[in-house]
């Protein structure tokens, strides 16, 4: 039975595994790079290939940190994520452009969460007194009901927020006390540099990041609860996230902010141009009923219609992306109307779905038939990189995609 290690154990592990933030005030030199042994380990999964053999030529290095690597919610596979360790092991694994999912706190405050409600997931929320204040309270499994809670960075003060711990995303829906359902870490994950996760404003995060020397692609989440809120509305809370970066005084040409609402999009492109060159659609169209990547008269927005009202990047999974032709990965029709559109393209994400060896999951569901073993991301990748003509790509695990990118010479 796995157990949350303590946080005076892990914060003495943390402590040990990372410099501080000052230690990159140079612009997070190309010597700190550290990728680890699992881009290699993943390389000699591989089948034999033509791609294998140049990647394991690559092993030496040097490596170098490249847009092309993009850190999703900091390095999550193994560190709690939106946190400043998960953020540090990102731009040390040399992604260029690290994300801080924003939300807003009750007294409207930003803060780097991936939804408004999931305290109760990634924090210890629950097993603080600040857990009487959380939207639905806990509540035990019992027959075929499962446990259940609600916190919201919406229900709690930016001074509250800040007592609060990061860990891993997680949930044990068959638990019936509130430390087994906050223990519930997927297989693949950890729970080893869970204990100190510090939790970060979204202005936090920019000088982090600009600590760092990483690029910032904020995604600005939907509210759980109704706007305006307080008369905040969302048109305040979409130029709140690029007033911070203004007043950070960070150029709009280091900035991709995203958003899966459309409206957030056009709004950065009317009312702040510079930031809106770079706004990034992340297009979740899939979710509806008999939508097709392969069948343009199902999709919402045509790619030139998006084009046409100032959209230049879109952001779906990497599944849609591609498809499975005569035992081969080639690209979709979405990817294709895209390119022929004039849209760059940005993808998630690498290193989610845990072991591969069964197909790779959700992400991977164009091409699980022909996902045979781990080292088949990188089959994937490079396909999106050279069909597809991605420009980025998300990871849990950025050296993952650092490494392929050196040895593309992806900058």
């Amino acid at each position: 039975m796995k157990r949350l290690l303590t946080t005076a154990i892990l914060g003495s592990l943390a402590s040990a595994a990372f410099l501080p933030a000052t230690a990159f005030a140079d612009g997070h030199s190309n010597a700190s790079i550290q990728l680890g042994p699992r881009p290699f380990w993943l390389v000699d999964q591989m089948d034999d290939s033509e791609l294998k053999t140049k990647l394991q030529a690559c092993k030496a290095g040097p490596f170098t940190k490249s847009d092309w690597s993009i850190g999703h919610r900091g390095a999550p596979l193994l560190f709690p994520e939106h946190t400043k360790e998960s953020y540090t092991a990102a731009a040390r694994m040399g992604a260029g452009i690290v994300e801080c999912d924003v939300t807003f706190t009750k007294d409207k405050e930003l803060v780097c969460r991936h939804a408004q409600n999931d305290l109760h997931t990634t924090t210890n929320i629950l097993a603080t007194p600040l857990a009487a204040q959380c939207t639905a309270g806990f509540t035990a499994a019992s027959g075929d009901t499962k446990a259940a809670a609600e916190c919201r960075a919406s229900d709690i003060t930016l001074a509250d927020f800040r007592t609060l711990g990061g860990k891993m995303d997680a949930a044990d829906s068959s638990a019936t006390t509130v430390e087994a359902y906050m223990d519930g870490t997927a297989g693949f994950r950890t729970d080893l540099y869970a204990g100190s996760g510090t939790l970060m404003t979204h202005a936090e995060s920019i000088e982090l990041f600009k600590g760092l020397g990483v690029k910032f692609t904020p995604e600005l989440k939907s509210p759980s609860v109704d706007m305006p809120m307080d008369g905040f509305s969302q048109a305040d809370y979409a130029q709140k996230m690029i007033d911070e970066y203004k007043a950070a005084g960070v150029p709009a040409s280091d900035v991709w902010a995203q958003s899966f609402n459309l409206e957030d999009v056009l709004y950065w492109i009317e009312n702040e141009p510079d930031f809106g060159k770079q706004a990034v659609y992340l297009d979740d169209s899939y979710d509806i009923e008999g939508w097709s990547p392969e069948d343009e008269s199902t999709w919402d927005n045509t790619m030139a219609s998006l084009k046409e009202r100032g959209v230049n990047y879109i952001a779906p999974p990497m599944w849609v992306l591609v498809k499975v032709t005569d035992g081969k990965l080639v690209p979709s029709l979405y990817a294709t109307k895209a390119r022929e559109a004039g849209l760059q393209i940005i993808t998630w994400t690498a290193e989610r779905s845990g072991l591969l060896t069964g197909g790779g999951g959700w992400y991977f569901q164009t091409s699980n038939d022909i996902t045979k073993n781990e080292g088949d991301v990188y089959e994937l990748m490079d396909v999106l990189n050279k069909d597809v003509g991605v420009v980025g790509l998300f990871s849990d695990w950025p050296a993952t995609t650092t490494f392929y990118a050196n040895c593309m010479g992806l900058k």
